[in-house]
């Protein structure tokens, strides 16, 4: 499949970045995140999740720092174990609490990096090789990366078809979700560890400083010029798609972070969606 990928990019794309395999890898990488990540922001938006993805991504951190420790497996298979468990208990204490959502998030997420911080210094240690998972290096992906990544590509958009009315219904009312017979907490239960797996796995290579931004910008961007559903779906991809591409090829010309640059596009998209929207209001 890598070396199908590879011959396709040569023959459709004659341009000198494409000509390096680090591009090749780093430019489906972004397709494929950047449309999982246009999907799942759509939810996240419309849910008010912008401080749980966040929270999700320190509790990644903290996953690492324990799977770095244990050494029975690699760090990131570490993090997503305890970033799933991360995820539910905090959706089971915010439908169970009546504390703030913001709060009881606030709490979860400085609890997660702070642990992951002692966890990985403890006996002086020294943290910089983990530094990756804080800024990211999109560039620095391998094949075997990208299998993991199809297959949280596939496992979204396997979800979105399943589930996607029912999450709807609950972003929108909650109250009528669960008298139209749904199991409201069984659906946010699932919805947030499938963002607690993309999460994850996102922050080795966009980082946990940027991923959130790059989950919340495109949908935040489309939601200020959609007027149904449909568009708001296909504008969020599109734009993350946009920024995803424009952002790798951008920061290859000036030697720049490839996630920032991305996010940096996306922020300007939203900017100018959001002066569109208030030109027509």
């Amino acid at each position: 499949m890598i070396n199908f990928w590879y011959s396709l990019i040569d023959a459709i794309l004659p341009f000198q970045w494409a000509e390096l395999e680090f591009m090749k890898n780093a430019l489906l990488a972004v397709l494929l995140v950047s449309t999982v990540f246009g999907i799942l922001g759509t939810m996240i938006v419309n849910n008010k999740m912008a401080f749980f993805s966040d929270a999700l991504g320190h509790g990644a951190f903290t996953g690492v720092a324990l799977g770095s420790i244990m050494g029975i497996f690699k760090p990131i298979h570490g993090a997503i174990v305890f970033s799933i468990a991360f995820s539910i208990l905090i959706t089971i204490v915010k439908n169970r609490s009546k504390t703030s959502t913001d709060t009881i998030i606030g709490v979860f997420s400085s609890i997660a990096i702070s642990a992951g911080l002692v966890l990985l210094s403890i006996g002086g240690k020294n943290i910089n090789k983990y530094s990756n998972y804080l800024y990211g290096d999109l560039l620095s992906i391998t094949p075997s990366d990208l299998v993991m990544l199809l297959i949280a590509f596939v496992g979204v958009l396997l979800l979105w078809l399943l589930l996607f009315n029912k999450m709807l219904l609950i972003s929108v009312n909650q109250s009528l979700a669960r008298s139209r017979g749904i199991n409201t907490l069984l659906i946010e239960t699932i919805f947030t560890s499938a963002i607690a797996i993309i999460v994850t796995v996102g922050i080795q290579w966009v980082g946990l400083l940027l991923i959130n931004s790059m989950l919340v910008l495109p949908a935040a961007a489309a939601r200020n010029v959609s007027f149904n559903v449909r568009q708001y779906h296909l504008l969020s991809v599109v734009f993350a798609l946009f920024s995803g591409i424009s952002g790798l090829i951008l920061s290859y010309y000036w030697n720049s972070t490839t996630g920032a640059t991305i996010v940096l596009i996306s922020a300007g998209i939203y900017f100018l969606t959001l002066a569109l929207k208030n030109k027509v209001g």
